[in-house]
């Protein structure tokens, strides 16, 4: 029988360097948890900012904070944490970040399941939450989408994919008696190894669909967070690095499955999100990027590569290992996009089987054409020319399976960026075209997206096919004369709207639009800004 926890159980470990502008925000919103809340350790390291001078007057206020200082800053964000763990009383114990916050109830939530299901941890829903627009995106929302709990995490796998330690309470005496704790010192993504040595304990998990946790993204601060830097090598380096010391854990504490789902992760999260933004770096970068990885993927068997070997994650790998260089990285970054488009040209080998290319006939697409519709990575061009306020569509073959499911329609949805919600919707028909391709083509409404909200409008498609199946895709922006250019174009609803078509980082059509003189001023002086930064 468990012991009986008294309403006040929880400590909360929040920790911070030179961030005297969010500190005391995060704190307080530990406070406001309620009584279930203990104690906050907030452990100040090493600021010169004036933040831990913020929180000793805030604990003059407040008996339940405890701050720490510590005199040299570790240059990392685990021994800060492991600091405030050491220092705990309570039972249960959470992580809170300096510039994040916990949303109201978030405490009650998660000792309620723990409690209640015997839980050493208890995990619930994080939101990044983007600033200054508060646009809100889930965090692996497939695992919190129901109360849930599994007596070890093997039987979940999917768990591997959840990194994050802010968004789960502990059990303090189960953190201690495994030796939990996080990388010392500067060591990026200490939380990816943070929570293999979690999963590798096998605790009793609990999860709940509660919003616990809000992770504050800040794409225009002086100093950008780890995940957010991603210019240099170092923090592709620094990424593997981690994800292979969490899969040697895994695998060292005999959880194979766990493990090999792991290296799935890697596949379909960090290798596709990097190869998004390859075009984007310089030479040094791509070759010492490919460098590495080839030398990173290397370690991967047989097994790692077996299961649905033409996934995208997958394909985008099997291409580096086989290529000494960096080569079609247009095309890569159309694989890495979500959801993601297999761009033509769509090359075969000398015995007709699918492949990538002429120069990669090894790196067969062989299960392609037997795939269901609803799954295949489908290519669609999207040409947007404003002044004609005309929207044209073509959708790829691919290796004769597209022409078997038959194509008849695509849903069409503008979907403001900044805006949950808000949207413009159509439907068009699709029809075969003399190069064996299908196409559509609508009026593109400037005045209701102008008047909806000025912004970023993204695009998103749904191809419908003959049997009532469908696939959700999004559309590569077409370059060339007259496309992805700014233009004016005359509104008699608003005078005048400022329109600028242009690809996004995986290469997907995106427009911006602003109405009217008032709309068109302010981005004008946003452009000369980004100009002169």
């Amino acid at each position: 029988m468990r012991p009986h926890l008294s309403p006040a159980a929880v400590a909360v470990v929040v920790i911070g360097h030179d961030d005297a502008a969010h500190v005391t925000d995060a704190v307080r919103s530990a406070l406001r948890q309620g009584p279930a809340v203990r104690e906050v350790v907030a452990v100040d390291d090493g600021s010169t900012d004036g933040s831990a001078d913020l929180l000793d007057r805030l604990a003059a206020r407040e008996p339940r904070l405890r701050v720490i200082r510590c005199p040299v800053n570790s240059g990392g964000c685990g021994t800060p944490r492991n600091t405030g763990l050491a220092a705990v009383t309570s039972p249960y114990v959470m992580f809170l970040d300096s510039d994040d916050v916990l949303p109201p109830g978030a405490v009650d939530a998660l000792l309620t399941a723990a409690t209640g299901a015997g839980a050493q941890v208890t995990g619930g829903l994080c939101v990044r939450r983007e600033l200054p627009s508060g646009r809100e995106v889930p965090w692996e929302p497939a695992l919190y989408a129901a109360p849930a709990v599994h007596a070890r995490p093997a039987l979940r796998p999917r768990l591997v994919h959840d990194t994050l330690c802010v968004n789960k309470l502990y059990a303090t005496a189960f953190l201690r008696t495994h030796g939990i704790r996080f990388p010392d010192g500067p060591f990026p993504y200490e939380d990816v190894v943070f929570t293999a040595r979690v999963w590798a304990a096998a605790p009793r998990v609990a999860l709940v669909p509660d919003r616990v946790y809000v992770w504050h993204v800040r794409r225009s601060a002086r100093r950008l967070s780890i995940s957010l830097d991603r210019a240099g090598i170092g923090n592709w380096r620094a990424r593997t690095h981690a994800c292979r010391t969490a899969h040697g854990i895994l695998l060292d504490a005999g959880q194979k499955r766990l493990a090999r789902r792991a290296r799935a992760k890697f596949l379909d999260h960090e290798l596709r999100m990097y190869a998004r933004e390859l075009p984007l770096r310089d030479e040094g970068y791509r070759r010492a990027w490919w460098a590495h990885t080839r030398e990173f993927l290397a370690e991967y068997d047989a097994a790692d590569w077996a299961r649905d070997p033409v996934a995208p994650g997958r394909l985008i790998g099997r291409v580096v290992l086989a290529s000494p260089g960096p080569r079609d990285l247009p095309r890569l970054r159309e694989l890495a996009a979500r959801p993601a488009r297999l761009y033509p040209p769509y090359a075969r080998a000398r015995d007709g089987t699918p492949c990538w290319s002429p120069e990669l006939p090894g790196v067969t697409l062989e299960p392609l054409p037997d795939r269901p519709a609803p799954l295949l990575p489908l290519a669609v061009d999207a040409e947007l020319r404003p002044r004609a306020r005309g929207l044209r569509l073509r959708l790829h073959e691919l290796y004769g399976r597209v022409g078997r499911a038959g194509p008849v329609s695509v849903g069409v949805e503008w979907r403001h960026r900044e805006r949950e919600g808000v949207m413009v919707r159509d439907t068009l028909p699709l029809r075969a075209a003399a190069d064996g391709t299908w196409v559509a083509a609508a009026p593109v409404r400037l005045d209701r997206l102008a008047t909806l909200g000025a912004g970023a409008w993204d695009l998103r498609l749904r191809v419908r096919f003959r049997d009532g199946s469908s696939r959700r895709v999004t559309a590569h922006a077409l370059a060339g004369p007259g496309l992805l250019r700014r233009s004016a174009v005359p509104s008699a609803r608003h005078g005048v709207v400022l329109v600028r078509p242009y690809a996004t980082h995986s290469g997907s059509l995106a427009l911006r639009v602003a109405a009217g003189v008032h709309g068109v001023v302010p981005m004008l002086h946003a452009r000369l800004r980004r100009l002169l930064d």
